[in-house]
Protein backbone atom coordinates (compact mmCIF):
# COMPACT_ATOMS: atom_id res chain seq x y z
CA UNK A 1 0.00 0.00 0.00
CA UNK A 2 1.32 3.45 -0.86
CA UNK A 3 1.92 5.68 2.15
CA UNK A 4 -0.22 8.70 2.97
CA UNK A 5 1.73 11.94 2.89
CA UNK A 6 -0.93 14.65 3.15
CA UNK A 7 -2.13 16.68 6.13
CA UNK A 8 0.97 16.14 8.27
CA UNK A 9 0.27 19.31 10.26
CA UNK A 10 -3.26 18.19 11.14
CA UNK A 11 -2.00 14.79 12.28
CA UNK A 12 0.77 16.32 14.40
CA UNK A 13 -1.90 18.22 16.37
CA UNK A 14 -4.28 15.25 16.65
CA UNK A 15 -4.00 14.24 20.31
CA UNK A 16 -6.96 11.82 20.11
CA UNK A 17 -5.51 9.48 17.49
CA UNK A 18 -2.09 9.75 19.12
CA UNK A 19 -3.37 8.63 22.53
CA UNK A 20 -5.35 5.77 20.98
CA UNK A 21 -2.30 4.61 19.01
CA UNK A 22 0.04 4.89 21.97
CA UNK A 23 -1.63 5.37 25.36
CA UNK A 24 1.77 5.49 27.08
CA UNK A 25 2.50 8.78 25.30
CA UNK A 26 0.36 10.59 27.89
CA UNK A 27 3.28 10.31 30.33
CA UNK A 28 4.87 13.19 28.38
CA UNK A 29 1.75 15.37 28.41
CA UNK A 30 1.80 18.91 29.70
CA UNK A 31 -1.36 20.58 31.02
CA UNK A 32 -1.71 22.26 27.63
CA UNK A 33 -1.68 18.82 25.98
CA UNK A 34 -4.38 17.58 28.36
CA UNK A 35 -6.51 20.64 27.62
CA UNK A 36 -6.19 20.07 23.88
CA UNK A 37 -6.90 16.33 24.19
CA UNK A 38 -10.09 16.97 26.15
CA UNK A 39 -11.33 19.56 23.66
CA UNK A 40 -10.61 17.34 20.67
CA UNK A 41 -12.02 14.21 22.31
CA UNK A 42 -15.24 15.96 23.31
CA UNK A 43 -15.79 17.28 19.78
CA UNK A 44 -15.19 13.74 18.46
CA UNK A 45 -17.43 11.99 21.00
CA UNK A 46 -14.46 10.00 22.28
CA UNK A 47 -13.88 11.09 25.87
CA UNK A 48 -15.44 7.92 27.30
CA UNK A 49 -13.62 5.65 24.85
CA UNK A 50 -10.27 7.21 25.68
CA UNK A 51 -10.96 6.71 29.39
CA UNK A 52 -11.70 3.04 28.70
CA UNK A 53 -8.43 2.64 26.80
CA UNK A 54 -6.47 4.31 29.60
CA UNK A 55 -8.16 2.03 32.15
CA UNK A 56 -7.13 -1.02 30.08
CA UNK A 57 -3.52 0.19 30.22
CA UNK A 58 -3.71 1.03 33.96
CA UNK A 59 -3.09 4.70 33.23
CA UNK A 60 -6.08 6.39 34.83
CA UNK A 61 -3.95 7.62 37.71
CA UNK A 62 -1.86 9.55 35.18
CA UNK A 63 -4.80 11.85 34.37
CA UNK A 64 -4.42 15.11 36.33
CA UNK A 65 -7.11 15.63 38.96
CA UNK A 66 -8.38 18.79 37.26
CA UNK A 67 -8.93 16.84 34.02
CA UNK A 68 -10.19 13.55 35.45
CA UNK A 69 -13.82 14.61 35.88
CA UNK A 70 -14.23 15.21 32.13
CA UNK A 71 -13.41 11.57 31.41
CA UNK A 72 -15.39 10.22 34.37
CA UNK A 73 -18.52 12.19 33.43
CA UNK A 74 -18.32 10.95 29.83
CA UNK A 75 -17.90 7.35 31.02
CA UNK A 76 -20.92 7.67 33.31
CA UNK A 77 -23.02 8.98 30.42
CA UNK A 78 -21.82 6.15 28.14
CA UNK A 79 -22.72 3.53 30.76
CA UNK A 80 -26.21 5.00 31.21
CA UNK A 81 -26.73 5.15 27.45
CA UNK A 82 -25.80 1.49 27.09
CA UNK A 83 -28.40 0.53 29.67
CA UNK A 84 -30.91 2.69 27.81
CA UNK A 85 -30.03 1.04 24.48
CA UNK A 86 -30.64 -2.45 25.89
CA UNK A 87 -33.97 -1.34 27.32
CA UNK A 88 -35.06 0.41 24.12
CA UNK A 89 -34.17 -2.60 21.97
CA UNK A 90 -36.31 -4.73 24.28
CA UNK A 91 -39.17 -2.24 23.76
CA UNK A 92 -38.70 -2.44 19.99
CA UNK A 93 -38.77 -6.24 20.19
CA UNK A 94 -41.97 -6.11 22.21
CA UNK A 95 -43.59 -3.66 19.76
CA UNK A 96 -42.76 -5.86 16.77
CA UNK A 97 -43.17 -9.27 18.41
CA UNK A 98 -46.50 -9.98 16.74
CA UNK A 99 -45.07 -9.59 13.24
CA UNK A 100 -42.69 -12.59 13.36
CA UNK A 101 -40.05 -10.87 11.19
CA UNK A 102 -36.29 -10.66 11.76
CA UNK A 103 -35.28 -7.28 13.17
CA UNK A 104 -31.56 -6.53 12.78
CA UNK A 105 -30.02 -3.94 15.10
CA UNK A 106 -27.31 -1.92 13.35
CA UNK A 107 -24.22 0.10 14.25
CA UNK A 108 -23.70 1.15 17.88
CA UNK A 109 -26.81 -0.56 19.17
CA UNK A 110 -25.58 -3.83 17.67
CA UNK A 111 -22.20 -3.46 19.37
CA UNK A 112 -23.98 -3.21 22.71
CA UNK A 113 -26.39 -6.08 22.08
CA UNK A 114 -23.54 -8.35 20.92
CA UNK A 115 -21.26 -7.32 23.84
CA UNK A 116 -18.49 -6.28 21.45
CA UNK A 117 -15.35 -4.31 22.40
CA UNK A 118 -16.63 -1.57 20.06
CA UNK A 119 -19.39 -0.85 22.60
CA UNK A 120 -16.86 0.36 25.17
CA UNK A 121 -17.21 4.10 25.72
CA UNK A 122 -19.63 4.39 22.79
CA UNK A 123 -22.12 7.28 22.80
CA UNK A 124 -25.44 7.12 20.92
CA UNK A 125 -27.80 9.47 19.12
CA UNK A 126 -30.35 6.88 18.00
CA UNK A 127 -31.01 3.19 17.41
CA UNK A 128 -30.89 1.83 13.87
CA UNK A 129 -32.76 -1.28 12.78
CA UNK A 130 -32.98 -3.16 9.47
CA UNK A 131 -36.24 -4.82 8.43
CA UNK A 132 -37.51 -6.32 5.14
CA UNK A 133 -38.69 -3.66 2.70
CA UNK A 134 -42.02 -5.39 2.18
CA UNK A 135 -42.75 -5.07 5.91
CA UNK A 136 -41.90 -1.37 6.23
CA UNK A 137 -45.51 -0.15 6.47
CA UNK A 138 -46.42 -2.75 9.11
CA UNK A 139 -43.26 -2.00 11.11
CA UNK A 140 -43.94 1.73 11.06
CA UNK A 141 -47.55 1.20 12.13
CA UNK A 142 -46.54 -1.11 14.98
CA UNK A 143 -43.93 1.35 16.23
CA UNK A 144 -46.45 4.19 16.09
CA UNK A 145 -48.85 2.16 18.24
CA UNK A 146 -45.98 1.73 20.72
CA UNK A 147 -45.38 5.50 20.93
CA UNK A 148 -42.86 6.31 18.21
CA UNK A 149 -43.89 8.88 15.60
CA UNK A 150 -42.17 10.55 12.63
CA UNK A 151 -40.11 13.59 13.59
CA UNK A 152 -41.08 17.05 12.41
CA UNK A 153 -39.51 17.07 8.98
CA UNK A 154 -40.68 19.31 6.16
CA UNK A 155 -43.02 17.89 3.52
CA UNK A 156 -40.10 17.87 1.07
CA UNK A 157 -37.87 15.90 3.45
CA UNK A 158 -40.68 13.43 4.16
CA UNK A 159 -41.09 12.76 0.44
CA UNK A 160 -37.33 12.57 -0.04
CA UNK A 161 -36.96 9.88 2.64
CA UNK A 162 -39.86 7.78 1.46
CA UNK A 163 -39.13 7.96 -2.26
CA UNK A 164 -35.35 7.87 -2.45
CA UNK A 165 -33.74 6.88 0.84
CA UNK A 166 -32.90 3.48 2.35
CA UNK A 167 -34.90 4.33 5.47
CA UNK A 168 -38.13 5.98 6.48
CA UNK A 169 -38.07 9.32 8.34
CA UNK A 170 -36.64 9.03 11.89
CA UNK A 171 -39.21 8.11 14.54
CA UNK A 172 -39.13 9.64 18.04
CA UNK A 173 -40.89 8.30 21.09
CA UNK A 174 -43.53 10.66 22.43
CA UNK A 175 -42.56 10.17 26.09
CA UNK A 176 -38.91 9.09 26.16
CA UNK A 177 -37.74 11.13 23.11
CA UNK A 178 -35.65 8.19 21.93
CA UNK A 179 -35.14 8.02 18.17
CA UNK A 180 -35.30 4.98 15.87
CA UNK A 181 -34.03 4.90 12.28
CA UNK A 182 -35.86 2.13 10.41
CA UNK A 183 -33.85 0.90 7.42
CA UNK A 184 -34.80 -1.46 4.62
CA UNK A 185 -31.29 -1.28 3.10
CA UNK A 186 -27.87 0.13 3.96
CA UNK A 187 -27.68 2.35 0.87
CA UNK A 188 -30.40 4.17 -1.11
CA UNK A 189 -31.91 2.61 -4.21
CA UNK A 190 -30.41 5.48 -6.21
CA UNK A 191 -26.86 4.79 -4.96
CA UNK A 192 -24.07 3.67 -7.24
CA UNK A 193 -23.65 0.43 -5.30
CA UNK A 194 -26.47 -1.95 -4.33
CA UNK A 195 -25.60 -4.37 -1.52
CA UNK A 196 -28.34 -6.99 -1.21
CA UNK A 197 -30.18 -6.50 2.10
CA UNK A 198 -31.49 -10.03 1.89
CA UNK A 199 -27.92 -11.35 1.95
CA UNK A 200 -27.20 -9.26 5.05
CA UNK A 201 -30.28 -10.52 6.85
CA UNK A 202 -29.64 -14.13 5.84
CA UNK A 203 -26.41 -14.27 7.86
CA UNK A 204 -27.60 -12.20 10.83
CA UNK A 205 -26.93 -13.60 14.30
CA UNK A 206 -29.71 -13.93 16.89
CA UNK A 207 -29.41 -12.00 20.17
CA UNK A 208 -29.83 -14.28 23.18
CA UNK A 209 -32.94 -13.57 25.26
CA UNK A 210 -34.66 -11.38 22.66
CA UNK A 211 -36.51 -13.56 20.12
CA UNK A 212 -36.63 -11.91 16.71
CA UNK A 213 -33.73 -9.52 17.43
CA UNK A 214 -30.50 -10.04 15.48
CA UNK A 215 -27.20 -8.33 14.70
CA UNK A 216 -25.21 -8.53 11.48
CA UNK A 217 -22.51 -11.18 11.10
CA UNK A 218 -18.97 -10.04 11.94
CA UNK A 219 -17.86 -9.31 8.36
CA UNK A 220 -21.14 -7.57 7.56
CA UNK A 221 -20.90 -5.36 10.68
CA UNK A 222 -17.53 -4.13 9.45
CA UNK A 223 -18.74 -3.60 5.90
CA UNK A 224 -21.81 -1.68 7.07
CA UNK A 225 -19.68 0.51 9.33
CA UNK A 226 -17.30 1.24 6.46
CA UNK A 227 -20.17 1.91 4.05
CA UNK A 228 -21.89 4.27 6.48
CA UNK A 229 -18.66 6.18 7.10
CA UNK A 230 -17.58 6.59 3.48
CA UNK A 231 -21.04 7.37 2.10
CA UNK A 232 -21.88 10.00 4.71
CA UNK A 233 -21.15 13.56 3.65
CA UNK A 234 -21.28 15.05 7.14
CA UNK A 235 -18.60 13.63 9.43
CA UNK A 236 -18.56 15.42 12.80
CA UNK A 237 -17.88 12.04 14.43
CA UNK A 238 -15.86 10.49 11.64
CA UNK A 239 -12.97 9.63 13.93
CA UNK A 240 -15.35 7.96 16.40
CA UNK A 241 -16.71 5.79 13.59
CA UNK A 242 -13.15 5.02 12.54
CA UNK A 243 -12.37 3.83 16.07
CA UNK A 244 -15.46 1.61 15.84
CA UNK A 245 -13.93 0.02 12.74
CA UNK A 246 -10.58 -0.39 14.44
CA UNK A 247 -12.15 -2.26 17.36
CA UNK A 248 -14.39 -4.36 15.11
CA UNK A 249 -11.44 -5.38 12.97
CA UNK A 250 -9.14 -6.23 15.87
CA UNK A 251 -11.87 -8.33 17.49
CA UNK A 252 -12.91 -10.21 14.35
CA UNK A 253 -9.37 -10.75 13.04
CA UNK A 254 -8.81 -13.53 15.60
CA UNK A 255 -11.07 -15.83 13.53
CA UNK A 256 -9.37 -18.17 11.04
CA UNK A 257 -9.23 -16.84 7.46
CA UNK A 258 -10.98 -13.65 8.58
CA UNK A 259 -9.31 -11.34 6.07
CA UNK A 260 -10.02 -13.68 3.16
CA UNK A 261 -13.69 -13.93 4.13
CA UNK A 262 -14.01 -10.17 4.70
CA UNK A 263 -12.60 -9.23 1.30
CA UNK A 264 -14.67 -11.88 -0.48
CA UNK A 265 -17.83 -10.66 1.26
CA UNK A 266 -17.01 -7.07 0.27
CA UNK A 267 -16.80 -8.11 -3.37
CA UNK A 268 -20.06 -10.07 -3.10
CA UNK A 269 -21.89 -7.04 -1.68
CA UNK A 270 -20.29 -4.45 -4.03
CA UNK A 271 -18.58 -2.77 -1.08
CA UNK A 272 -14.92 -3.31 -1.93
CA UNK A 273 -14.17 0.41 -2.41
CA UNK A 274 -15.65 1.33 0.96
CA UNK A 275 -13.67 -1.43 2.66
CA UNK A 276 -10.47 -0.32 0.91
CA UNK A 277 -10.87 3.20 2.26
CA UNK A 278 -11.77 1.91 5.71
CA UNK A 279 -8.64 -0.24 5.94
CA UNK A 280 -6.43 2.53 4.57
CA UNK A 281 -7.55 5.17 7.04
CA UNK A 282 -7.81 3.01 10.17
CA UNK A 283 -4.21 2.10 9.47
CA UNK A 284 -3.27 5.77 8.99
CA UNK A 285 -5.04 7.16 12.06
CA UNK A 286 -4.94 4.22 14.49
CA UNK A 287 -2.19 1.83 13.31
CA UNK A 288 -4.73 -0.95 12.92
CA UNK A 289 -2.88 -4.13 11.86
CA UNK A 290 -4.04 -4.88 8.30
CA UNK A 291 -2.16 -7.47 6.24
CA UNK A 292 -0.89 -6.54 2.78
CA UNK A 293 -2.88 -9.50 1.46
CA UNK A 294 -6.11 -7.67 2.28
CA UNK A 295 -5.14 -4.66 0.16
CA UNK A 296 -4.02 -7.02 -2.61
CA UNK A 297 -7.40 -8.78 -2.51
CA UNK A 298 -9.15 -5.40 -2.83
CA UNK A 299 -6.97 -4.14 -5.68
CA UNK A 300 -9.75 -4.46 -8.25
CA UNK A 301 -11.95 -2.16 -6.15
CA UNK A 302 -9.18 0.32 -5.29
CA UNK A 303 -9.27 3.80 -6.84
CA UNK A 304 -6.69 4.97 -9.36
CA UNK A 305 -3.57 6.79 -8.25
CA UNK A 306 -4.92 10.28 -8.92
CA UNK A 307 -8.24 9.59 -7.17
CA UNK A 308 -6.46 8.01 -4.22
CA UNK A 309 -4.17 11.01 -3.81
CA UNK A 310 -7.21 13.29 -3.84
CA UNK A 311 -9.11 11.12 -1.33
CA UNK A 312 -6.06 11.12 0.96
CA UNK A 313 -6.13 14.90 1.02
CA UNK A 314 -9.85 14.85 1.78
CA UNK A 315 -10.16 12.06 4.35
CA UNK A 316 -6.99 12.78 6.33
CA UNK A 317 -8.64 16.11 7.09
CA UNK A 318 -12.34 15.27 7.51
CA UNK A 319 -11.68 12.18 9.67
CA UNK A 320 -9.43 14.08 12.07
CA UNK A 321 -11.03 15.47 15.24
CA UNK A 322 -13.58 18.13 14.36
CA UNK A 323 -11.63 20.84 16.18
CA UNK A 324 -9.87 23.98 15.00
CA UNK A 325 -6.50 22.68 16.18
CA UNK A 326 -6.68 19.85 13.62
CA UNK A 327 -7.75 22.04 10.70
CA UNK A 328 -5.67 23.80 8.09
CA UNK A 329 -6.43 26.12 5.20
CA UNK A 330 -7.70 23.23 3.07
CA UNK A 331 -10.03 21.65 5.64
CA UNK A 332 -13.20 23.59 4.60
CA UNK A 333 -12.64 22.53 0.98
CA UNK A 334 -12.08 18.94 2.10
CA UNK A 335 -15.35 18.93 4.04
CA UNK A 336 -17.21 20.32 1.04
CA UNK A 337 -15.60 17.69 -1.20
CA UNK A 338 -16.64 14.88 1.18
CA UNK A 339 -20.20 16.23 1.26
CA UNK A 340 -20.49 16.44 -2.54
CA UNK A 341 -18.82 13.05 -3.02
CA UNK A 342 -21.25 11.34 -0.63
CA UNK A 343 -24.27 12.80 -2.39
CA UNK A 344 -22.79 11.93 -5.78
CA UNK A 345 -22.48 8.30 -4.69
CA UNK A 346 -26.04 8.30 -3.34
CA UNK A 347 -27.89 9.93 -6.24
CA UNK A 348 -27.46 10.35 -10.01
CA UNK A 349 -26.94 13.88 -11.32
CA UNK A 350 -30.51 14.41 -12.54
CA UNK A 351 -31.76 13.85 -8.97
CA UNK A 352 -28.77 15.26 -7.09
CA UNK A 353 -28.65 18.73 -8.62
CA UNK A 354 -32.33 19.63 -7.90
CA UNK A 355 -31.98 18.16 -4.40
CA UNK A 356 -28.87 20.19 -3.53
CA UNK A 357 -30.49 23.32 -5.01
CA UNK A 358 -33.56 22.81 -2.83
CA UNK A 359 -31.49 22.20 0.31
CA UNK A 360 -29.20 25.15 -0.35
CA UNK A 361 -31.77 27.76 -1.34
CA UNK A 362 -35.44 26.83 -1.01
CA UNK A 363 -35.07 24.94 2.28
CA UNK A 364 -32.90 27.71 3.75
CA UNK A 365 -35.39 30.36 2.69
CA UNK A 366 -38.28 28.42 4.25
CA UNK A 367 -36.30 28.08 7.49
CA UNK A 368 -35.60 31.81 7.61
CA UNK A 369 -39.29 32.58 7.11
CA UNK A 370 -40.50 30.15 9.75
CA UNK A 371 -41.78 31.73 12.99
CA UNK A 372 -39.15 31.75 15.72
CA UNK A 373 -40.01 30.41 19.19
CA UNK A 374 -40.69 33.07 21.80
Amino acid sequence: MTSIKSARTARSQDRVSAILRDPESLRRYSMADWDLLIRQARSSGLLARIRHVLAQHHLLERIPDVARWHFDAAATLADKQQLAVRWEVAQIQQALAGMAIPVVVLKGGAYVMADLPAAAGRLFNDIDILVPREQLNQVEAALMLAGWHPTGLSAYDQRYYRRWMHEIPPMQHMQRATVIDVHHAILPDTARYHPDSGKLRSRAVAVAGLPGIHVLAAEDRILHSATHLFHDGELPHGLRDLTDLDLLLRDAATAPEFWTHLCARAEELQLGRSLFYALRYVQYFLDTPVPDSAFAALQAAAPGRFTLALMDRVFTRVLAPSHASCADAYTPAARLAAYVRAHWLRMPAHLLIPHLFHKAFIHTEQDSEAPKPA
